[in-house]
């Protein structure tokens, strides 16, 4: 059975209220035609798990734009002015998360895991509202995993199976964001025939890829 779909049929799976994840860094890496045609779309209410929330014309940052989404689980809005404003607004709740605390938790998601220790945020505002464990003397923030209905991706190339690529940097959060939801969809810009990508290049099996859209 073939994974390949139209953007439009990516699109028909995002659902008003969902919690999806967006792989990209600032922009670079996102499935850039997948969140225009969401923008068109005009879903509601969305959650969405990112590294950040990229510009007001690139990346992700266009749906914070339209006010397509609620809540964001993120890193880092700065670059979005958008972001900035209905934050202070409180038209928008924006959950703040250390990069690589936020990058674990997606790892955690996608393991079956329950959460992560870390000591990253003690004794500051992340601290705030959650566990504190104490191992071998030592003090430790419990930070529970990330899952999603949803990840939307963008590789730089995918073999016909969905086995995927990720060149330079645009592989950052994507192929963790891979392996923690229960949907996966990925906008590729080149596609080649299965078996022409070396095992030891895939950075994303297609055991975990259910749909393909060609960029």
């Amino acid at each position: 059975m073939s994974k390949f779909i139209s953007v439009e049929e990516a699109i028909s799976k995002v659902k008003d209220g969902m919690t999806v994840m967006i792989g990209g860094f600032l922009g670079n890496g996102s499935p850039e035609n997948i969140i225009k045609a969401l923008v068109k779309a005009n879903v509601k209410d969305l959650t969405i798990i990112c590294n950040d929330t990229a510009f007001p014309d690139k990346g992700l940052g266009q749906l914070v734009v339209n006010r397509q989404v609620k809540k964001v689980i993120t890193s880092h809005i700065g670059t979005n002015p958008s972001t900035i404003e209905q934050f202070n607004n409180k038209e928008i709740e924006i959950e703040f998360v250390p990069q690589g605390t936020l990058a674990e938790r997606v790892r955690a998601g996608g393991a079956g895991l329950g959460g992560i220790l870390t000591p990253t945020g003690l004794g500051t505002v992340v601290q705030e509202g959650k566990q504190i464990i104490n191992l071998n003397g030592k003090d430790y923030l419990l930070e529970t995993a990330l899952h999603a209905d949803l990840a939307l991706l963008g590789a730089s190339i995918t073999d016909k199976e969905g086995n995927l690529l990720y060149k330079g940097t645009t592989q950052n959060f994507n192929p963790l964001m891979a392996t923690a939801a229960d949907l996966v969809i990925v906008e590729a810009k080149e596609i080649i025939e299965t078996g022409e990508i070396a095992p030891e290049n895939v950075h994303t099996p297609s055991i975990f890829v259910d749909f393909i859209v060609k960029s």
